[in-house]
């Protein structure tokens, strides 16, 4: 069930490899799809994720205190997405969205300014100096919005298994390397890794209920499954609240049983 993300900067030819991995595999390739799913599982609009992941600008300045939402829905409907595996997603963020999952192949796709200018030229007019100027701006927004959602530098390559070098190596040969590695990883499968991917979809969708949820919305919990039972951890203020939680998390498709570690705040807290 090998995943493959592929995290591409603009005119780095991501998309493309991406596409032809899928098609020389037989595997899904998707990217907006996780935002549609997203949307439509959790009553967010796409318009607002693609705000946040997307458009440039203060969005941090109107967002910040809702970053955390958007950062579970996506990971819950990844994980929708991606059952069954045999899947590429290409995008930003998509190496974040599997922590600690082995299997998961994480390819990030470079090129240099000035092949990236040339490529952006092609597409969008202009002269150099300006589209070199436009992917400078571009990185930087984007650097920093995936900072705040998940307090990753996206352009760290320890943060990946391959780093493709567009601008030396063509995509075809790029393709032929990445489908390789997948088969490989797919080959090599075994029930742990089935298990973890099940651990963290069951953990995902227990956060996004919670976080969707009008009365535990606000409430930062923790959620950890094993194999169906879900943990839930966290200081609450108000005890009834557990049951709350409670309630949520055991209508969570594949959760079995919910154990609860909940504390008071601090008594300073309670009484200032």
């Amino acid at each position: 069930m090998a995943i493959i993300t592929i995290s591409h900067g603009a005119f780095t030819g991501g998309g493309d490899i991406a596409e032809k991995v899928a098609a020389s595999l037989n595997y899904r390739s998707v990217n907006r799809e996780v935002l549609i799913e997203a949307s439509q599982r959790y009553g967010i609009t796409e318009a607002k994720f693609t705000e946040v992941l997307e458009t440039q600008g203060h969005w941090w300045e109107r967002w910040l205190e809702s970053l955390r939402l958007y950062r579970i829905t996506l990971q819950a409907a990844m994980c929708e997405v991606a059952q069954g595996g045999n899947l590429v997603y290409h995008g930003r963020a998509g190496q974040a969205l599997f922590p600690g999952i082995p299997g998961v192949l994480k390819v990030l796709t470079i090129a240099d300014v000035d092949t990236r200018a040339q490529r952006a030229r092609a597409q969008r007019g202009g002269d150099q100096d300006s589209a070199s100027r436009y992917l400078k701006e571009l990185d930087r927004v984007r650097s920093r919005r995936l900072r705040s959602l998940f307090n990753i530098d996206w352009q760290d390559p320890l943060l990946y298994d391959f780093v493709v070098n567009t601008t030396r190596m063509d995509t075809d040969t790029a393709t032929v390397l990445v489908a390789e590695a997948a088969r490989r990883i797919d080959a090599n499968a075994t029930p742990e890794l089935a298990k973890a991917f099940a651990d963290l979809t069951t953990t995902a969708r227990v956060q996004a209920a919670l976080i969707t949820s009008p009365r535990t919305r606000n409430v930062i919990l923790n959620v950890q499954a094993d194999g169906g039972r879900v943990k839930v951890s966290g200081i609450l203020a108000d005890s009834e609240l557990e049951k709350e939680i409670i309630a949520i998390a055991q209508k969570v498709p594949g959760v079995t049983e919910v154990i609860t570690d909940i504390e008071p705040p601090p008594i300073e807290y309670m009484h200032p």
